[in-house]
């Protein structure tokens, strides 16, 4: 017999082989290629808000066929890392970023850049200053949800002389002054009323949030109402009063509605808390993102994710959930 007809069918096996395996390799650089790119950068991948709002993101990204790549600035107000984030971005070919700025002001800049080369910009949570200066905006009516912890406030004080403090984020950054803006038109009171004894920055921090407390009751022993940019600010402040022998007399409103938060809520160490929602917010995100890439159909505008006022102790005419609907929801679970 000859050997070589023995090798023919072996031979064009192999070819038939190596010719399969480079249409599947083929097949797949080219699905590689076609996969839309989508960034999101966070103000910091500590902060578990943010980590939620990954978590959407990422979920969103594994369900729409998307590459997520994602960068996060060293601390709350690292606009540097943020910037740089944008330009890695751009490089490694994403068509939307989603972003929740740290500066408000001074990443427009770059994100304008990004847009100029075709790349949609959607911020999540935070607005930019100016707002029109992303393609959408999807957060939380955050000026709603201060308003809604102030009426709150309000109601739960029963006609009592108020002294407030407030523990807010940093100057100039948009979502703190919507949140404090929004607590003193729903407690009914202006910048400046003599009701408001204390103010201080904690930049969202539960160390900070502490030490602005105790700086507080130095000023003003007697306070009552103790307003929070969000829960980790609660937090530090809870402890200070607790440390004073003040915890059980003042009231704390806050922003947020984590899971944790929520919790510090059912065991009384916050009266009550607006909920929002960065799971929602970053899976619309990627959906708008991946929309874009296939379809070149940009979102525009601002698109409201929700807010619920969270508490146990619920108040005529403020309409509110219980903490088991907080935490049966927190952060969009």
């Amino acid at each position: 017999m000859n050997l070589n007809s023995r090798r023919r069918p072996v031979a064009r096996t192999i070819v038939s082989m190596c010719a399969a395996a480079a249409a599947v390799w083929c097949a797949t650089a080219s699905q590689a290629a076609d996969q839309p790119v989508i960034g999101l950068i966070t103000k910091t991948d500590t902060n578990p808000f943010f980590v939620k709002m990954r978590q959407g993101a990422d979920a969103a990204a594994s369900k729409d066929g998307a590459k997520l790549i994602t960068a996060a600035g060293k601390f709350d107000g690292d606009n540097a890392s943020q910037v740089t984030a944008i330009e890695n971005m751009m490089t490694a070919g994403a068509k939307a970023i989603l972003i929740t700025p740290s500066d408000t002001k001074a990443i427009v800049p770059s994100i304008k850049k990004a847009r100029a080369a075709g790349v949609m910009v959607v911020a999540l949570d935070t607005p930019t200053d100016p707002q029109d200066a992303t393609d959408a905006l999807f957060a939380t009516d955050n000026f709603k949800a201060g308003v809604l912890i102030g009426k709150y406030a309000k109601a739960a004080l029963n006609g009592k002389p108020a002294k407030i403090a407030t523990l807010d984020l940093a100057p100039g950054v948009s979502v703190g002054v919507l949140r404090h803006n929004g607590f003193l038109e729903g407690f009914g009171v202006k910048e400046g009323d003599p009701s408001i004894v204390c103010s201080q920055d904690t930049r969202g921090d539960q160390a900070k949030g502490q030490t602005a407390m105790e700086n507080c009751l130095q000023k003003a022993p007697d306070i009552n109402v103790v307003y929070t940019i969000n829960e980790p600010a609660a937090a530090g402040a809870y402890r200070a009063l607790k440390a004073a022998g003040k915890d059980k007399g003042v009231m704390i409103v806050s922003i947020d509605g984590g899971c944790e938060g929520v919790r510090n809520v059912k065991a009384g160490a916050i009266a009550a808390t607006s909920q929002q929602y960065p799971l929602k917010m970053a899976s619309l995100g990627v959906t708008a993102g991946v929309d874009y890439a296939k379809t070149g159909k940009k979102v525009s505008g601002y698109q409201d994710t929700g807010v619920t006022l969270i508490t146990d102790k619920p108040m005529s005419g403020v309409d509110s959930k219980d903490t088991k609907f907080g935490l049966d929801n927190c952060w969009g679970k």
